[in-house]
Parts: C-alpha cells; structure tokens; sequence
C-alpha cells in the first residue's frame, strides 16, 4: 500500500504513520505543523519517522486549494487516512473560522483529491464522538440520531461525514468515517485533561476539573485506535447494500468517571493531586461510550488497554520527554 496520512505530524497521524511503516507500506505524510499547540512536539514526532525508507513529509495547508495536488502524486496513492482536522471543543468557541477552515474546506479539498486518485481503494477520515451530542446512557450506536451538536466542533464533524456521504454516493469512492472517543497515549496532545493533570501533578500544582461527579468517557488507548485503522485498511470491508460510505465507532467501549482517570494518573505520578471544582463548561459533553460491534464484525476491531495500563505508559512517555 502507498498511504496517503493528512495530520502525519499529530497524535493518532505519527502512531498510524510508524504502524504502516512498520508494517512495511509506504507513507506519504502531510501536516500544517500549525501553533495549536507546540510545534515543537510535531516535529519531534516527525523526528520518530524519518529514519524509515519508505517515508516522506510535505509541511502544507490543506484548506488551500491545490496544494495538496502539487506536493502528491495523487496517481500513485492506494488509501487515504485523512486525520488533519483543528481539534478541541472548547477553542472552537474561541476561534470558529479555524473550524470551518479546516475541518470543512480541508476536509473538502482531501475529498477533491480522492475523487481524481484512479489507484484509491480506500479513504478513511477521522470523525468524533462528539457528533452524539450531550446524552445519557449508551452505549452510542453508529445509527443513533446525531442531530444535537452541541459545540461548533461536533458541528463541522458532522459536516464532514456529510460531505463524504455525497462524494461517496456521486463518484462511488470507498470511505470509512472513524469516529474516534477520547483517544490517549504517549506523544498524545497537550491540550487533552490527561496530559494538562499530568503536568500540574508532577509541578506540583492544582487541577480543575468541570462537572466531576457528572463526567465520564470512554477512554481509548492509541495503539488501540491504530490497530483499528491498520485492520480497516487491509480489509476488503462488507458495504451494507452496496453502500459506499459507512460510519464505525472506535473506543474502548468501557466508560470510565473523570475521577478514575484523576487516580489513575495520581497512581502513576506517585502523588496526591489538590483539586478545584468547577461547573461544567459550554460544549463539554457529560458521557461518552461506544458501541463498537460494527467495526469488530467489519474489519476486527479489538481494543484491550484500560486507564490502568494506558496512562502509567503516558506518565513514563511525559517524565522522559520532558525529563521530570
């Protein structure tokens, strides 16, 4: 496979970059590198994959129009995982054009690419579980009604399935819609609430948490989502009615309270946390969990890391990163 990874120099993108590599596939990455958060972190991850043969990088926008055609040779392309999007719930309250930019035009311009790629197989993309809206119970199923967003960033989510719904159905590209639930691990982002505990634990400071008695999620490890993808894309998947375009959950289907993660990272720092409790904030949501028997039945999908695994692996990541 020539895999095609838009978002190479973030989180899930340089995992999924480094499994494919070593899978022996050949990546071509693409990544803004944009001051979200630091880029430093991006290029370090893209540091961890430049020794591979089979690798190459392009730094570009993808909301511009073009650019991805003149840095990629769209002919020689098999799969696309497209993962580039502008994250977090609670910047978009601050900055909705970053939004609408990336994660609809950019999202537009990658289906643009697919549409004239003659050797594409396949394009997955990555959605969110924040497309449910804020709800109770679960778990979520990729059929349930997804029409209550509740933050601009679900809403452009929701957009983007959107939009590849209608290229799929118009030119009969194969797509797979990821919508991934709180995904975590070592080189994760430093705007995630186990990343921002981790740090202020260890410098011994405190840590706000929003609506604690009300917040659970369900917690997915990365070599998890990874593995999902990996299994996706060498799968030749089942299509419901010859559809071309589905939608799968990707989590660990076992919800966990905000203050299990709370002492699951205080177990791995080795210290007691002081804590201040605060409301819940504008287009936070209070639960997330995944049903995720359509993507086992479809391609395998079998997540087996816990909280209790996960973020002692992270802590040990973060303390030699950062040596602390």
């Amino acid at each position: 496979m020539t895999v095609l990874v838009t978002g190479a120099a973030g989180f899930i993108g340089a995992h999924l970059s480094r499994r494919l590599l070593d899978d022996g596939h050949r990546v071509i990455g693409v990544d803004s590198l944009n001051d979200y958060y630091d880029p430093a972190i991006k290029r370090a991850r893209l540091d961890t994959l430049a020794g591979f043969e089979g690798f190459r990088f392009s730094q570009l926008d993808l909301a511009e129009t073009g650019a991805l055609e003149a840095a990629v040779d769209k002919h020689t392309i098999t799969h696309i995982v497209h993962l580039a999007a502008q994250a977090g719930v609670r910047y978009s309250l601050e900055n909705p054009r970053a939004y609408a930019q990336s994660n609809l035009i950019g999202h537009l311009n990658v289906l643009e690419f697919a549409r004239g790629a003659k050797a594409l197989k396949h394009l997955a993309y990555a959605s969110s579980s924040s497309v449910y809206g804020d709800r109770s119970g679960g778990p979520f199923k990729e059929t349930d009604e997804t029409r209550k967003p509740v933050s601009l960033y679900a809403a452009t989510k929701l957009g983007g399935e959107m939009l590849s719904e209608s290229y799929a159905r118009l030119y009969d590209i194969s797509m797979s819609g990821l919508r991934f639930f709180t995904v975590y691990g070592a080189w994760g982002r430093p705007d995630m609430a186990y990343w921002i505990f981790t740090e202020k634990i260890l410098r011994g400071d405190p840590i706000t948490l929003f609506s604690a008695g009300e917040m659970s999620r369900d917690f997915t490890y990365v070599d998890d989502i990874t593995d999902g993808i990996a299994k996706l894309l060498a799968t030749d998947v089942p299509r419901n009615d010859g559809r071309a375009h589905e939608i799968y959950n990707l989590g660990n289907n076992t919800p966990n309270a905000l203050m299990d993660l709370v002492g699951a990272v205080e177990l791995a720092c080795g210290r007691e946390a002081e804590k201040i409790f605060e409301e819940r904030q504008a287009g936070d949501v209070s639960r997330t969990f995944a049903d995720i028997s359509a993507a086992k039945a479809a391609f395998g999908y079998d997540p087996k890391t816990k909280i209790e695994q996960g973020i002692p692996e992270f802590v040990r990541w973060y303390r030699e990163f950062y040596k602390v």
